[in-house]
């Protein structure tokens, strides 16, 4: 069955290829044979690129030495240009725009033998962490179809987990990818920042990077190894590491540090199934003879929600106003979603000091909370606070 194939870790299938065991093309239909059962009732994807997918696969042949030649992947509709489909970041406001570049890290992936299937589902411009677009229709958990799988890498995580791809590209500012992980049950790894660059249109931000959802950490690892680094421009980068992050991911890591926080960085219920899955996690690794201990986090109290919804308003009206440019048409309610609208309006509304004066604030907060790893090597909290949400709630 295609789902079963596709459910093999992407290195894997990287390996199958390279060795003749399956072809590219193989891979490929069995992509698109499965997007075509599942997503009528998913509404994972916003475009399907069957037929150049179909003929990038046709030119990966066995012997192929890049890591993933062959293996399909879809990439996250916001902010990730791909040559020849639409980037509508969810919104109306950008019509069918089409750029004709690839982003640098859509590049990497072409790079490393990646085939790309088509663009996944997210929330108009990511702002809420559901992916339920007025322009496309809600995404929907294949655990679940009545359930969320999260956003607003929500399209990722629901073609990952009902077996489209092995491997998708996602995006995380504040949870954007490691929510739909937590919803669809799945690893999701938010990069350090100036990991992975943003180029060739974005330089570095506060809080968004890319990154992936997948199944496994070897594939986590492995294609961090392929999106990471400098591309020319970058006023920031973050060394590189000693050695393939794939190569540290399968080894032993020794005796760990790690501390254990229940504590919420706002006022909010906590699922005791949600805590009891972090303990439960925390109690597994005591057992295998790791040091752990509970904390308080740095964040309890702490207020800061105000200080960063100056920032999220901001962002948010930047790209409404990027829409504006590369579309041609003015912002209005008839083509915002009314929460797009609202924060669009209260970006303009801040002034160039407030907002500076909040980045000053969280870069000052971010500190203290990097500062744990000076006493932890891991740091186990909650991944939500609640489990997914109904459609529409």
């Amino acid at each position: 069955m295609p789902d079963l194939l596709l459910r093999k870790p992407a290195v894997e299938l990287g390996r199958m290829v390279r060795e003749g065991e399956v072809t590219a093309r193989e891979l490929v239909e069995a992509s698109l044979a499965r997007i075509e059962q599942v997503d009528p009732a998913l509404n994972a994807y916003t475009f399907v690129d069957a037929e150049g997918a179909l003929s990038a696969a046709d030119a990966v042949q066995a012997g192929d030495r890049r890591p993933f030649a062959g293996v399909p992947i879809a990439i996250k509709d916001l902010f990730a240009p791909v040559a020849g489909m639409p980037m509508t970041q969810g919104s109306d406001l950008l019509g069918d725009y089409t750029p004709d570049y690839d982003y640098g890290l859509v590049r990497r992936l072409r790079e490393a033998g990646f085939v790309i299937v088509g663009k996944t589902a997210t929330p108009e411009f990511g702002i809420p962490p559901v992916t339920e677009p007025r322009r496309f229709g809600p995404t929907r958990n294949p655990w679940d179809t009545e359930r969320t799988p999260g956003g607003s890498s929500g399209g990722a995580g629901a073609a990952v987990a009902s077996g489209t791809v092995p491997v998708a590209h996602g995006s995380d500012g504040g949870g954007s990818i490691r929510i739909p992980a937590a919803c669809c049950g799945l690893v999701g790894l938010k990069p350090t920042r100036n990991r992975i660059s943003r180029a060739p249109d974005i330089g570095e931000h506060f809080l968004a990077t890319d990154g992936g959802l997948t199944r496994t950490v070897a594939d986590s690892a492995a294609m961090l190894d392929v999106m990471a680094g400098y591309e020319p421009g970058d006023a920031n980068w973050a060394p590189p590491p000693p050695e393939p992050f794939a190569t540290i991911a399968a080894r032993e890591p020794g005796k760990l540090r790690i501390g254990l926080t229940m504590d919420m960085p706002i006022e909010a219920d906590l699922d005791p199934v949600c805590a009891t899955a972090a303990r439960e996690a925390a109690d597994l690794l005591a057992s295998l003879d790791h040091e752990v201990e509970e904390i308080r986090a740095p964040w309890k109290g702490a207020e800061l929600l105000p200080t960063f919804a100056v920032l999220w308003a901001g962002n948010v009206a930047i790209s409404v106003v990027h829409g504006q440019l590369v579309r041609g048409d003015t912002p209005s309610e008839d083509n915002l979603e009314p929460l797009t609208w609202v924060l669009y309006r209260k970006g303009l509304e801040h002034s160039a000091v407030e907002y500076l004066g909040a980045l000053a604030v969280l870069q000052r907060f971010s500190r203290d909370i990097v500062a744990l790893w000076q006493d932890f090597d891991v740091v186990i909290t909650p991944a939500l606070a609640s489990r997914p949400v109904r459609i529409g709630e």
